[in-house]
């Protein structure tokens, strides 16, 4: 298997400014495979500990947070001895001992030479509930679930994901076929580490579903341990319905469809819990093309989406048997498992959530918008080769955009004034 970031991770490594590293993503996006694989690649050494299940830690930082004691201390606990040079520091599941995450400011401050990297499943939680964090002081990588680049690779289909990579859409064009059954695969498996490696030794879609549901409950116990009684309440509440807010055709998120008569500020904490936990994405509209976007940003209108289409198919108990019919996969709720993959793309290729487009009166949707060197960048998503673009059309005819796509099954192609790009080639062209 192999990620992305192993890539940032190396560049973290050879930066003269390089601070203390701070890995972000929801449990089981593959943090700790990362760091500990990134460390075999490029030390003689690492040195590994784990705030959750080494029960030393704890007191260690209680005390003196002076780096050259607390280093002292960690050889001490890990009986392993650190050379600056040659030696990678991994302190996992951070989150867990806060005087932890307020060192990395001395580390840098005190002890730059010294390769240390932190993860922790519940990062994002515990950044905003920490007032001791140590901002400007430490670098920071978000880590999501494995894009279909990712997949393919992870499948043994180096080929096929380095031809995405290398844009030749006319080669790319004959082997179709291919491309889709792959991408009707990734639909279900998603992006979860575990998920992919089960299915790559076995083909199994009930053992992937199994894993996919231990992680859905893995979060679910999240809910109730990490976060008070009453906003847990509500986290769980936003979580179950998110099934249904996907599967309208409209996918605005709607507070009513959470609980009867609710309003927004009854579930605002619980949704940013979600996203800090790196659960779900929420796609804001805007309002018109100008720049920077989010000065025009309606923040009370919204989509919201889960981080993987493989856990939205498992909590929205997605029959196995779409795989079988290829285009009922990719217009499985309306479209929904689609939009979220294209979503699901654009977060891992760019590291930014989109946003998207309705006029006041929503008589069109944009389904998704990027910030390109051109500009703003409108995008229909299609879950079929249907290529006919009312929405995107209006948009392109009231704002003239210098650059308009569309992703469709369709074979990439220009069609006056916007782009078709295949939606198994998304990732490639995104970071291209």
């Amino acid at each position: 298997m192999d990620r992305h970031s192993i890539k940032d991770l190396e560049n973290w490594k050879a930066s003269k400014w390089r601070k203390p590293l701070v890995i972000l993503g929801a449990r089981q996006v593959g943090k700790t495979w990362l760091i500990q694989e990134f460390g075999k690649r490029n030390y003689e050494k690492v040195v590994y500990l784990n705030c959750q299940s080494n029960s030393n830690l704890g007191p260690l930082f209680d005390g003196d947070l002076d780096p050259n004691r607390l280093l002292q201390g960690i050889q001490i606990i890990a009986r392993e001895t650190i050379d600056p040079t040659t030696t990678l520091v991994v302190i996992d599941e951070i989150q867990e001992v806060p005087r932890a995450l307020t060192s990395l400011k001395y580390f840098q401050e005190q002890r730059p030479d010294i390769h240390l990297a932190t993860a922790g499943s519940l990062l994002g939680v515990a950044i905003h509930k920490e007032s001791s964090f140590p901002v400007g002081k430490v670098n920071i990588i978000d880590l999501h679930p494995m894009d279909f680049d990712e997949f393919l690779r992870g499948l043994g289909e180096e080929k096929l994901a380095d031809l995405l990579v290398q844009q030749d859409f006319d080669l790319i064009s004959t082997f179709q076929s291919r491309f889709i059954e792959l991408l009707g695969q990734y639909l279900f498996v998603g992006g979860m580490p575990e998920a992919v490696v089960r299915y790559r030794e076995g083909r199994s879609v009930e053992e992937v579903r199994q894993i996919q549901r231990e992680i859905v409950r893995g979060y679910e116990n999240d809910f109730a341990k990490y976060a008070t009684p009453s906003i847990s309440r509500q986290i769980s509440q936003v979580w179950s319905s998110m099934p249904h807010q996907l599967a309208r055709e409209n996918r605005r998120f709607v507070f009513g469809h959470v609980r009867e008569g609710a309003r927004s500020k009854d579930f605002e904490d619980a949704i940013r819990w979600l996203q800090d936990a790196g659960l779900v994405h929420k796609v804001t509209r805007y309002t018109k093309p100008g720049h920077p976007a989010r000065s025009y940003e309606d923040p009370k209108i919204f989509k919201l989406f889960l981080h993987d289409v493989g856990i939205l198919g498992a909590i929205s108990g997605l029959d196995p048997e779409v795989l079988v019919n290829r285009i009922r996969a990719f217009e499985e709720f309306h479209g929904a498992l689609t939009e979220q993959y294209v979503l699901q793309q654009i977060v891992a290729a760019t590291n930014e959530v989109p946003m998207y487009w309705t006029p006041e009166k929503p008589t069109a949707e944009v389904d998704f918008a990027i910030e390109r060197p051109s500009g703003l960048v409108p995008i229909e998503v299609k879950a079929s080769e249907n290529l006919k673009s009312k929405s995107l059309r209006s948009y392109i005819d009231r704002f003239n955009p210098e650059e308009a796509v569309r992703f469709s099954l369709s074979d990439y192609r220009w069609q006056e004034d916007l782009v078709n790009i295949p939606l198994y080639a998304i990732g490639p062209w995104l970071r291209n």
